[in-house]
């Protein structure tokens, strides 16, 4: 087997590189702002964001990935690795964006995921199987939250119709139920409410959904494994619908003759509903799916607006499954 590199979203384009003269005056300022006293702040500041990105990335791990021809950009860059491993939901460790230095408790070793229901082959893979038994690839897709925000990211799995092949639903089977990590010792929820909700977090999908070439079983992101924030070790993506329908941490998926109950279509059923589908003229009750906010990349969070995209820009390959 080849191996082709393929280059990571935060590598540099030579074109870029500082020129020499550029470089050496910055140096020189540099110099004069430590015999200051203003330099040691400036080298601190750099120490700890170096230090943060460590963090971030500290229980990650290298995956040697092709990318995809059919998904290997859309029409807007990559998020940087720093933002879309920061700014991100994972409601078992709370209810902020800023849930990625509690979500490191998450415990990842030996992880195993059940699949059962409805199939003829039941099964429970641990997570190195899943890496090895499936030939796993990079897509680079969009990513559309129901709160009007997105990002576009890089990630490296394989496709779940896959995984379908290789348990073989019955013909009864009509829906599939997706069931995250759930340890209440471990992950607290989102503050003194969350022993109201319905833990453990659960989602689904139609067989048909869940067989569409989009779909995908992610278990890593920008050349890495997932971090604990992002859902490690694996985690659904499903890049027509609105992110909360991508489950995290998943440990169960079993394939069901009925519609599932799922997490947030039990907690708030007139805000999200099963099939949550990107979709800019539906508004959801408290605010317009028109346009969204995306992520934009610099030393801090910005936004570019832009025109919500029927299913995220996927029309061609998901339009079918909805057609009455």
């Amino acid at each position: 087997m080849v191996n082709i590199r393929i280059p990571k979203s935060w590598e540099i384009d030579p074109r870029a590189v500082t020129p020499e003269a550029i470089f050496f005056s910055r140096r020189r300022f540099l110099h004069s702002a430590i015999a200051s006293g203003l330099g040691a702040a400036l080298l601190a500041g750099c120490q700890n964001q170096s230090q943060e990105q460590s963090q971030l990335t500290a229980k990650t791990l290298p995956l040697d990935a092709k990318r995809s021809n059919a998904f290997a950009s859309v029409d807007y860059p990559i998020t940087d690795e720093s933002l879309a491993t920061k700014y991100n939901n994972f409601y078992e460790f709370g209810g902020t964006k800023s849930i990625w230095q509690q979500a490191q408790a998450l415990p990842t070793d030996n992880w195993k995921v059940e699949i059962g229901g409805l199939v003829k082959n039941p099964r429970t893979y641990d997570i190195d199987d899943l890496r090895q038994k499936f030939p796993i690839e990079e897509r680079v897709y969009r990513f559309r939250c129901v709160e009007a925000w997105a990002m576009v990211v890089p990630w490296v799995g394989f496709p779940m119709h896959l995984l379908i092949k290789d348990v073989e639903p019955t013909s009864a089977a009509k829906f599939v139920r997706f069931t995250s990590f759930y340890d209440q010792k471990i992950t607290p929820g989102p503050g003194f409410w969350a022993d109201s909700y319905p833990w453990p977090y659960t989602e689904g999908l139609r067989i048909e959904e869940m067989a569409n070439e989009l779909a995908f079983f992610a278990v890593g992101m920008y050349g890495k494994t997932l971090p604990p924030q992002n859902g490690a070790p694996i985690r659904m993506v499903i890049p027509w619908k609105y992110g909360f329908k991508g489950a995290k941490s998943i440990v169960k998926i079993e394939f069901l003759a009925q519609q599932p109950a799922t997490f947030w279509n039990t907690l708030i059923p007139n805000e999200y509903d099963f099939e949550a589908n990107v979709n800019p003229s539906k508004p959801h009750p408290r605010w317009s799916q028109a346009v969204e906010r995306v992520v934009g990349n610099g030393p801090s969070i910005n936004w570019t607006t832009q025109p919500t995209l029927l299913y995220n820009g996927y029309e061609e390959y998901v339009a079918a499954l909805y057609k009455t």
